[in-house]
């Protein structure tokens, strides 16, 4: 496929008459637009910014653009990594995948690619195939631990999402408690905090309905996670508006846990939301080990999971 250009960066496109999809090769192969060809939408939060910058390794993410869809791993916080042969050496904010180099061979046919990353610092080779069919994008994991030790890991899709105060998230039924993990969120209180979802009351005492979204004059940032797992193995949001919706699926023996990320105007003046499955909880690689909520990876053995994206 030719090359095209994405906000000053080399990009490669995956499209067909449902969905366009630009990958950024040099960017970690970062997904950094979905674009509904049916009705224009662009699921993806894009920021301001005219030209993206290269993160060198281990950047602060907060230090270059978020827009799009990141991969994060091992972990989502900065931290120690907790034990073996690499206790206490540092793993990069939102992990180290997102800041590095990583090899793609898109497919001929235009509705796929495969990207690999390789650690110098930690024993493992992660690998992500990406295929498009009709209104459905199915990304294919799989994480080789190199080493004679095992290997623990948090693994999240940082995928940011447009939005409106017509967006609501789409949660299974089962799911009727969540735990704040945000200090700064103006309505939920400190680090623990539980709530019922999606109904509860906020700090003030007036009722908070967690599964909508705030305004972003609501100045206000979000980060909780469901108390329990997610057993039906599905998320999504609905633009209410319009009616459209996207809907994540994704084994939930393998990915059993769910974060969302709200920022409604509370972070940099961002506005976008984030569904977050994940390997392990809360966002910390040693504090999920600590009490044993992370993924595992057996001495030279591989870790598969999938994601799957529905447009509706």
């Amino acid at each position: 496929m030719p090359d095209t250009q994405y906000k000053g960066l080399k990009a490669q496109v995956l499209e067909n008459d449902f969905l366009r999809l630009t990958f950024l090769p040099d960017y970690a192969c970062k997904l950094a637009s979905l674009v509904s060809k049916k009705t224009g939408r662009e699921f993806l939060f894009q920021s301001s910014k005219e030209t993206l910058e290269i993160p060198p390794y281990g950047a602060p993410f907060s230090a270059y653009d978020s827009s799009g869809f990141d991969e994060v791993f091992p972990s989502i916080d900065a931290c120690p990594y907790p034990d073996g042969p690499w206790k206490n050496l540092p793993v990069p904010d939102h992990g180290e995948v997102w800041a590095m180099q990583w090899s793609a061979a898109f497919g001929p046919d235009g509705k796929s690619v495969k990207s690999v990353v390789r650690s110098e610092r930690f024993p493992y080779v992660l690998s992500r195939t990406v295929t498009l069919k009709n209104n459905e994008i199915l990304f294919e994991y799989e994480a080789e631990n190199t080493a004679d030790e095992p290997f623990k890991f948090i693994w999240t899709p940082h995928c940011l999402l447009t939005c409106s105060p017509a967006t609501r998230l789409l949660i299974p039924g089962n799911l009727t408690e969540v735990m704040t993990v945000e200090h700064s969120t103006r309505r939920l209180g400190p680090w623990g905090t539980r709530h019922n979802y999606p109904m509860t009351v906020d700090v003030t005492g007036l009722p908070f309905d967690l599964a909508a979204t705030e305004p972003v004059t609501a100045q206000n940032c979000e980060k909780f996670y469901f108390t329990s797992p997610n057993t039906a193995g599905w998320c999504g949001v609905e633009h209410t508006d319009t009616g459209e919706q996207l809907i994540y699926e994704y084994p939930a023996d393998k990915v059993p846990y769910l974060g969302v990320w709200k920022t409604q105007g509370g972070y940099r003046g961002d506005y976008n939301i984030a569904l977050e499955p994940c390997t392990g909880v809360y966002d910390d690689l040693y504090v999920a080990d600590k009490i044993r909520r992370a993924a595992v990876i057996p001495p030279h053995a591989k870790y598969t999971w999938t994601l799957k994206m529905t447009v509706r």
